[in-house]
């Protein structure tokens, strides 16, 4: 059998994608280390520290807990361990990973009542409240912070705020805003909140990371059927006795992590929020001097992946594909909108003189395309 050709060593492709990114210098020079056991000293000392650098930038004095996964594994462990078998969480979905989120509950026994918007916007507050009055029963409350197929950030703060007034647990899926969206677990009385660490972090997949409120433990440690491998208490015991996880973590990439929490403190968490903040605003002021229309509703836009209508008659792949032919790889439209959309992530290593080179050659593109 012939060995599948391709240069993956060397490739130089410059990354404007939705995830995996371009990792940070530093976070690749660090994670050259040697390896050493997940039950060391030295190991429980990174843990612990890593632990500690999580909770100063979530702003939370709650359980933080490590875990060899990507995201979507601690949505469903969300489900597994703090909603009761056969109970109703209410699934917000302003894209396709809220899809995804109601997926999850149904696929784990639970009962998913959906609540969904158009695709562009974000969660509308009134009819939040409307749900929650004609939904009594429903123990938890679902919320995509930033949905990365559409470029829309919810508003989280006033999303939490009611959900809260209704009593009820929320879960937050901030995989793609953690780390480039401001998240104040404690003050915001968030119950779950997972990301992972190949997004905004600038680090390789393979580990995910969650703050986990009391109640949301307590329920953990009192429910039964949640499985071995995402027990969230049994993490939470683990940590607390032997400073690490249940099974082998993702060594590499906590020192990867531990590395950002160090660039990001030093830097200044709010300046580095800020510097996200000034990448997208680039891209969507880029994307519109070329003629081109965001799919994010106006005051809603994402700090890390801007969406993109394609062209009339342009199938939003082609632009991928022309793009990746001269050096940059952004991601296709994703979803129900895959065709009529293309999307410009602004996660990672990047640099202001990236932005402009790949806003030059994607004009160069759309007015070659167009002229077919």
């Amino acid at each position: 059998m012939k060995d599948i050709e391709y240069d993956i060593m060397n490739q130089s492709l410059k990354l404007f994608t939705a995830g995996p990114v371009a990792c940070f210098p530093e976070v690749l020079e660090a994670m050259k280390t040697q390896m050493f056991s997940h039950r060391s000293r030295e190991y429980q000392e990174l843990h612990m520290e890593t632990i500690e650098l999580l909770s100063w930038f979530l702003e939370t004095r709650k359980t933080i807990l490590l875990f060899p996964s990507s995201g979507t594994g601690v949505m469903e462990a969300s489900i597994r361990n703090a909603v009761s078998h056969g109970g109703k969480v209410l699934v917000t979905i302003i894209g396709a990973f809220g899809e995804r989120y109601a997926e999850v509950v149904e696929s784990n026994g639970r009962t998913a009542i959906k609540l969904e918007f158009k695709w562009g916007e974000p969660v509308d507050l009134d009819r939040l409240k409307e749900a929650l009055d004609l939904n009594p029963d429903i123990e938890a409350v679902a919320v995509t912070h930033n949905e990365t197929s559409t470029g829309v950030l919810n508003p989280l703060k006033d999303i939490a705020k009611i959900v809260k007034k209704y009593d009820k647990l929320l879960f937050v899926d901030a995989v793609s805003s953690m780390g480039a969206a401001d998240i104040k677990f404690d003050e915001w009385k968030i119950d779950i909140v997972f990301s992972s660490s190949q997004k905004a972090f600038g680090v390789p997949p393979g580990l995910a990371m969650a703050a986990l409120s009391d109640e949301a433990l307590e329920l953990s440690r009192n429910m039964s059927g949640k499985g071995w491998y995402f027990d969230l208490y049994k993490y939470y015991k683990v940590q607390l006795e032997k400073k690490s996880t249940p099974s082998t973590p993702p060594i590499p990439q906590i020192i990867g992590l531990n590395v950002i929490l160090k660039k990001i403190r030093d830097m200044g968490k709010y300046n580095w929020l800020d510097m996200y903040r000034r990448r997208s605003e680039r891209i969507r002021e880029g994307v519109r001097e070329i003629g081109l229309r965001l799919f994010a509703k106006e005051g809603f836009e994402s700090p890390t992946i801007t969406t993109i209508y394609s062209p009339e008659g342009i199938d939003g792949s082609i632009i991928y594909e022309e793009m990746r032919k001269r050096g940059f790889e952004l991601a296709k439209g994703y979803g129900r909108i895959k065709k009529i959309t293309f999307r410009i992530g602004n996660m990672g290593d990047i640099k202001d003189e990236d932005i402009d080179e790949m806003l030059k050659n994607l004009r160069e593109v759309i007015e070659e395309l167009k002229s077919r």
